[in-house]
């Protein structure tokens, strides 16, 4: 069988960069508008984080590009198999539902288990799981930023893991890697906006992702992107609440005493 990309492939693994950019665009936009919903004022993407916008940029686009190879060559290998189980396949919007929850499910439990260890091993929390925390003040397009190899266990490897056990097609498949990224974009943009849809329906939200950013939250919530229920039924659950700053924007604040 030759191997060749097809407007399928480029479209399943360009649509999650495009819709990661765009969102995250339009987060940075708001950002410069709603002071009263931020969680930590704007100059302190500056003063407080330990790795420049530049180079977060420049992280993020290298594993979009690794995250591209990997998506078309994934749809080359399994493009036979794909097209055998599309003639029969139901696309009804129950089946693409179900994929999805499924999905999201095998998601989170994967991401839960692999974040914690990251955190609990010193030596991979050093030298992979350190990178993404230099952004103790998180903002959009730093959402993925992350270790190469980090990167490549967490969403290359996690990604396909879930989109494989659900069954998805190649384009439910960019729908399903798109709206994790917009949902990651959501847990780092660092607003706690009032009409935001993903804050209605998780409540892992900004908040409950930033509490685990900071300093004191290294040990807590490591439940991402979509539910909090690991961490609830394993102990590392840390409740928080929002509290008015004088100057504007919200003072996160955890409910219970943490551990060092």
């Amino acid at each position: 069988m030759a191997f060749e990309i097809t407007n399928e492939m480029l479209v399943g693994s360009l649509m999650p960069v495009i819709v990661y950019w765009v969102y995250g665009g339009l987060y940075t936009i708001l950002g410069y508008s709603c002071n009263n919903y931020r969680l930590h004022p704007k100059e302190d993407e500056d003063e407080k984080n330990f790795a420049s916008k530049k180079t977060v940029i420049k992280g993020v686009l290298g594993q979009q590009f690794r995250q591209f190879i990997a998506t078309n060559l994934l749809y080359m290998i399994t493009r036979g198999n794909d097209a055998e189980a599309s003639s029969g396949q139901s696309t009804s919007f129950f089946v693409i539902a179900r994929q999805f929850i499924v999905a999201m499910f095998v998601f989170d439990t994967y991401q839960y288990f692999l974040h914690r260890y990251l955190h609990q091993n010193k030596f991979l929390y050093k030298h992979l799981h350190s990178k993404h925390h230099r952004l103790v003040v998180s903002y959009p397009f730093g959402a993925i930023y992350s270790h190469p190899i980090e990167g490549l266990l967490f969403d290359i490897i996690g990604g396909t893991m879930a989109i494989y056990i659900s069954g998805m097609s190649p384009l439910t498949s960019a729908f399903f890697s798109s709206f994790c990224n917009m949902k990651s974009v959501d847990d780092h943009c660092g607003l706690m906006l009032p009409w935001n849809p993903f804050h209605i329906f998780f409540t892992n939200n900004t908040a409950y992702h930033d509490l685990h950013h900071q300093l004191y939250g290294g040990k807590y919530n490591f439940s991402q992107p979509f539910f909090s229920i690991w961490d609830k039924i394993l102990g590392t659950y840390m409740p928080y609440s929002l509290e008015k700053r004088e100057e504007g924007g919200f003072k996160l604040r955890p409910l219970k005493e943490f551990k060092n």
